[in-house]
């Protein structure tokens, strides 16, 4: 079986699987549950220092539904925690003490002055907890006071925060990163510039999910009245897996251990992130739409997994992807595939015929010799997978290269930028753009 314990900054645990900061890490109840069914660690929700701190009694969340109902977006309101700060102390002790396997890391959030953090930094270091993380995501309620995405908008800020926490403790200290923010590669440089030691990302994305069209008010609503809130699960998972590869392949942070969080619901969600760079994942909605039981089903399969590659630790294949993610430009124009249909899984339901037809290059029939049947002309097809993404029969259609790479003008294999492009003067990895 493959070794799936886990090691982050030091910080040691059964597998890489931590429950991230949310209403699930709230208290020494649902973590001693969490530990219970198997995961490897949490990261406690934010703490403050702010006594006033009031959540509505009514609806937090809101969410996005397949056609199935299957649990798609997920968008809160709630704020940092609502439970007096030596509670959270007092519990979080009590259960490092009594779990001593187990990550525990704290999450923090005060006002953006260096005094609150020293008075904070102390207290949570008494606990015993292995590190903190710093939320400068949390994108409603406390951004509006000065702190979450507030601060991590702003890279100058991450930066000296940062630098006032290395300053003050110990511990280790990850910044967890908004997504709300035009390039994310800012304040990750910044994080790691401060002393960091790693960073932490995606939280949660700006959002409103929904209107109440009876009461003409965002969802979910108090008294009428609505705001926007912080979107996670399943649907943010590419967002989330994109941010995590900029930073892991940014010169100026390669290297910089990444904790990967964004919709990871399977195992495979979680060997995609480590893949693109990330240490560990850490995960919420999954646990509050199955419960704390999915890890048996995360960790099964991501052993599994390993087992089939012959992976005997996660270190193996970290970053394994990352070599592999380019710039447009030099992705190889001479690489041809073209789509093929399987005619013993084709149901005949004529999809790929009208989503070609109407809306890219008229590649696919729909009768051939005066009977229903749909194939590629490979004439018209320009590969562009269109159809394999809409067909509802997995593998049905598939893409089957038809060159090796190779440029046919020159014999080699093509792997220049276009000579029209310039190099950006900032980072010679990225382009500007095309030259009239």
């Amino acid at each position: 079986m493959a070794d799936l314990r886990s090691e982050f900054l030091g910080v040691k645990s059964p597998n890489p699987f931590w429950l991230a900061s949310a209403p699930p890490t709230d208290r020494e109840t649902n973590v001693v549950r969490a530990f219970k069914a198997g995961w490897g660690g949490v990261v406690w929700k934010t703490l403050g220092e702010d006594p006033h701190v009031v959540n509505v009694n009514g609806p937090r969340y809101g969410a996005i539904h397949s056609g199935d109902r299957r649990l798609i977006g997920f968008n809160n309101i709630e704020l940092i925690t609502d439970r007096p700060l030596e509670t959270n102390l007092q519990e979080i002790k009590k259960v490092k003490r009594d779990w001593p396997d187990r990550a525990m890391i704290v999450s923090l959030m005060v006002p953006c002055e260096e005094e609150s953090w020293k008075r904070i930094l102390p207290l949570v270091e008494d606990t015993g907890a292995d590190g903190i993380e710093l939320n400068f995501g949390c994108p409603h309620g406390m951004s509006e006071r000065g702190m979450g995405s507030a601060v991590g908008q702003v890279p100058d800020y991450v930066e000296m925060v940062a630098r006032w926490c290395k300053a003050h403790t110990r511990m280790p200290v990850i910044v967890k990163l908004t997504p709300n923010i035009t390039d994310i590669r800012h304040p990750a440089r910044a994080a790691k510039k401060g002393g960091a030691d790693a960073v932490s990302l995606i939280n949660t994305i700006n959002s409103i999910v929904g209107v109440d069209l009876d009461r003409m008010a965002p969802e979910p609503h108090t008294d009428g009245k609505g705001t926007h809130g912080g979107y996670c699960g399943p649907a943010v998972k590419p967002i989330a897996m994109n941010m995590v590869a900029e930073i892991a392949r940014d010169p100026d942070t390669h290297g910089f251990p990444i904790s990967g969080i964004g919709g990871i619901t399977t195992w495979r969600d979680a060997a995609e992130f480590m893949a693109l760079g990330a240490g560990n994942v850490q995960v919420c909605t999954a646990a509050m739409t199955y419960g704390f039981k999915i890890i048996e089903e995360l960790t099964d399969g991501l052993s599994k997994w390993m087992d089939e590659k012959g992976y005997s630790s996660t270190d193996q294949f970290v970053g394994s992807a990352v070599p592999n993610i380019t710039d447009w430009q030099y992705l190889n124009l001479n690489y041809i595939a073209k789509a093929r249909i399987d005619q013993d899984l084709c149901i005949k339901c004529g999809r790929c015929h009208i989503v070609c037809e109407d809306t890219s290059h008229q590649a696919i029939t729909n009768m051939v010799d005066g009977v229903r049947r749909f194939e590629v002309i490979d004439a018209e097809c320009v590969g562009c997978n269109l159809c394999v993404s809409v067909c509802p029969v997995e593998n049905c259609i598939t893409m089957e290269h038809q060159t090796d790479g190779v440029d046919p003008r020159t014999g080699e294999r093509y792997d220049k930028p276009y000579a029209n492009w310039t190099t950006h003067p900032n980072n010679p990895n990225r382009v500007t753009e095309a030259a009239e």
